[in-house]
């Protein structure tokens, strides 16, 4: 299923590929064997040194550097700020020595973007491999972006002492087996068209995910809304109680990020949250379908459908988790008679103010 031919839609061939890109992102080396991580020119010392990480980024490409501050955080330790691309040029940012400024691009065109960068001034490039993305929406470059920004994540913790190499081969090994992980997600593809059948009609959808999964909320949001025109939101699942929660009946569809790492005690902590969440969100009548670890039955008694991934650790599943998000909202919107590839007033890159 590699030719373009083989899908109606290049979005649905560019799904397809992020295992492929997951893979090559991830194991990709140069000539000397070094990866994309250790060709950056960054001396030991300037890694310790670092006391604060800024990210800007635009539209599917934020959502990545949400995921990443989580990753950054948690891993190396680092405080770690996510701006809009369009505000960082504009905004008072004091730039230093002791900060690292990640500037995130899928086209690298866009004129925001490299705005944010000229302010940065001096900019070093991590290539991800997920080849050309002719789809609008973007889907592949998303999670080759997750991958180098996990990888960049243990490299800092690992350089700064925050994590032993044990662990951060650990984790390496993790990612080796995620790729294989995406091909059985992207076995659900009908799971998702049978979904894409029972709520195309619907006009309102809430996403909801804690930690490093709103970033993921906040995507499958913007990949139904841009595809199908169809109002979707993305939120930190507790927020909705605070003022969300009076739009929730039953035209509302609520799609909850409720994975679990049962070997990390803050996910638990999350997954417990949720759980509390999506009963709040099923006494309003809502519509509820949530994304869950396979073996999950907790979560099948509580809503109406559910979408099995497979397990991972916490910093890892959002690369799972986006493909069925993906998948849903490319159905809804071939089952409204939209054109997925290229949605109304839409552009690869927006190269102009």
């Amino acid at each position: 299923m590699s030719q373009a031919k083989h899908f109606q839609h290049y979005m649905l061939k560019e799904i397809y590929e992020q295992p492929l890109a997951v893979s090559e992102t991830a194991h990709e080396k140069d000539a000397s064997g070094r990866s994309l991580i250790e060709r950056v020119p960054w001396s030991l010392d300037e890694l310790k040194a670092l006391n604060r990480i800024c990210i800007a980024a635009s539209g599917t490409s934020r959502h990545a550097g949400i995921a990443g501050k989580f990753m950054l955080e948690a891993l190396a330790r680092i405080p770690t700020e996510v701006d809009f691309a369009s505000e960082f040029q504009h905004w008072p940012v004091v730039l230093g020595p002791e900060l690292l400024m990640l500037v995130i691009t899928q086209s690298g065109e866009t004129t925001d973007t490299l705005g944010a960068m000229r302010k940065a001034k001096k900019h070093v490039g991590i290539h991800t491999k997920a080849g050309p993305e002719l789809s609008v929406p973007s889907t592949k470059a998303f999670t080759a972006q997750l991958t180098a920004l996990f990888l960049l994540a243990l490299r800092l913790a690992e350089a700064r002492g925050n994590i032993s190499s044990e662990y951060a081969q650990q984790c390496a090994a993790e990612l080796a087996l995620i790729p294989e992980k995406l091909k059985s997600v992207l076995g659900m593809d009908q799971r998702c068209l049978e979904l894409g059948h029972k709520y195309w009609k619907h006009e309102d959808f809430f996403f909801a995910g804690r930690g490093v999964h709103y970033a993921i909320a906040m995507d499958g949001a913007l990949k139904l809304k841009e595809v199908s025109y169809i109002h979707a939101e993305g939120y930190p699942s507790g927020e909705i109680l605070h003022g969300p929660l009076a739009l929730i009946d039953d035209r509302v569809v609520v799609v909850v990020i409720a994975t679990c790492d049962p070997s990390d005690s803050e996910s638990i902590v999350r997954y417990e949250k949720t759980i509390s969440n999506i009963k709040e969100f099923k006494a309003r009548s809502g519509k509820v379908i949530a994304l869950a670890c396979q073996g999950d039955r907790n979560v099948e008694a509580l809503v109406d459908d559910v979408l099995y991934i497979p397990a991972a650790p916490d910093m890892l599943s959002p690369i799972l988790e986006i493909v069925p998000l993906q998948l849903l909202a490319y159905h809804i919107a071939v089952l409204r008679g939209l054109d997925v590839d290229r949605p109304r007033s839409l552009a690869k890159a927006v190269v102009r103010e």
